[in-house]
């Protein structure tokens, strides 16, 4: 087993493959294992199952991935969720977007980085969402998809925004049951009810305490600038 600190929590799993290696490196930690918080005993049978069943996956790969599902899953025992988004930080406040894979969420939060000041990549597809001393904040992992875009850092979470395209740039503000409906199709699938029903109670708290939007926009570099403009409008009415 191996040592990381990953979202504030004291995290073990074996490393066997390059990538999960790499990827995991900024986050390694020295820590007594009396105080591990995660710990990770993914087994060998169970990933050359996987392999299996995902030929077109080198194991590194299916290691990298099933590592990345087993921590987010034990994640939502501490207070955590993750969420398929792209997460860009500016001037010290989390902003998440998220929407299906090709959408353009993440060319979307990088017209944030060419337009916008003072902003960078948190995460650039699972960044893990921590409530903390009634707070949400949203963290780096070592689990951000093919970019590997992403830093050790915790920042408090402005906004969670759902991404479509569109021939114009709006903002909209979504109620809680519109924001569960678009947030539950891109978190994980737990595996057991306990853990179903911690998902639920987690993403009860968050939309308690963070608002959401929807943005339909356009890949203009105009988009970056009417998307944070709208959102800070509607959190400030």
């Amino acid at each position: 087993m191996e040592k990381f600190i990953i979202a504030g929590l004291k995290t073990e799993y074996l490393v066997r493959g390059g990538l999960l290696r790499s990827r995991s490196e900024k986050y390694r930690a020295d820590f007594d294992s009396t105080e591990t918080q995660v710990r990770l005993n993914i087994k060998e049978e169970f990933l050359r199952d996987r392999k299996e069943e995902h030929p077109n996956l080198s194991m590194s790969e299916v290691e990298y991935i099933w590592t990345c599902e087993a921590f987010y899953s034990e994640l939502l025992k501490h207070n955590g969720m993750m969420l398929h988004a792209s997460c860009v930080e500016k001037d010290g406040y989390a902003y998440l977007f998220s929407a299906k894979s090709g959408t353009g969420k993440s060319t979307h939060t990088h017209l944030w980085l060419k337009n916008l000041p003072n902003t960078r990549i948190i995460n650039d597809d699972k960044p893990a969402l921590i409530y903390d001393g009634g707070k949400w904040y949203a963290c780096g992992t070592p689990f951000s998809g093919k970019t590997d875009e992403n830093i050790d850092v915790r920042v408090p979470v402005r906004a969670i925004t759902f991404l479509s395209r569109g021939e114009k740039n709006t903002v909209t503000r979504l109620n809680s049951a519109e924001a569960a409906t678009r947030f539950l199709p891109q978190t994980i699938n737990p595996s057991t009810r306990e853990l179903s029903e911690k998902m639920l109670d987690n993403l009860d708290r968050l939309l308690r305490n963070v608002p959401v939007f929807a943005l339909e926009c356009n890949m203009s570099d105009q988009a970056a600038y009417a998307s944070y403009e709208g959102i800070e409008r509607l959190i400030n009415e």
